[in-house]
């Protein structure tokens, strides 16, 4: 006979992804002739939840090398940027929170510099990045469940002599003699 309970679990009840894409500008101090190589490092986010919308706030330092003083010296340019965004994650149709929930951020493709040039003595630059939003919370699930109960195997009692002596039996039958010269 099949009866059914409700269980209160966590689970994801909204979840997904979107690529940011930004546009900055840093102003060197020695005025820039050609962009050699731009990374980015130490990015760091978080998000909450704020109404049906999330939240994210992050950080990451944008580095550009550069030559200037006609090609003949390099430097590099180093930015800290703070953004925040705002999306509204789609939630699973089928599912009702209860309470309780927590954002998860996840980092699907690290910022990238996609584009550097030189605009009017200035480094303007673009990055791009992708982010994974996950909104867990505590949902109920329903499950059906059997009041019967497995039969129960017997367990044999067993020698440890006979458990051994049959042992030595199979390795016995199993060497080849023929072999051992």
């Amino acid at each position: 006979m099949a009866n059914t309970r409700e269980i209160v679990t966590k689970a994801v009840i909204g979840k997904g992804k979107k690529t940011f894409v930004t546009t900055d500008v840093i102003t060197p101090e020695i005025v820039p002739t050609t962009i050699l190589g731009a990374w980015i490092i130490n990015h760091n986010f978080s998000g909450n939840q704020i109404g049906d919308k999330v939240l994210i706030s992050g950080s990451y330092d944008v580095n550009i090398w550069y030559s200037c003083m006609e090609d003949s010296k390099t430097e590099v340019v180093k930015k800290s940027v703070q953004y925040q965004e705002s999306v509204s994650v789609p939630r699973k149709s089928d599912v009702s929170s209860l309470s309780n929930e927590e954002v998860v951020i996840r980092s699907l493709k690290q910022p990238t510099c996609t584009r550097a040039e030189i605009v009017d003595q200035k480094i303007e630059f673009t990055v791009e990045k992708q982010l994974g939003i996950e909104i867990v919370g505590d949902t109920k699930v329903k499950i059906s469940y059997d009041e019967e109960e497995d039969p129960w195997e017997d367990i044999e009692d067993v020698d440890s002599e006979t458990v051994v002596e049959e042992a030595e039996k199979q390795i016995d039958a199993e060497v080849k003699e023929e072999y051992l010269d």
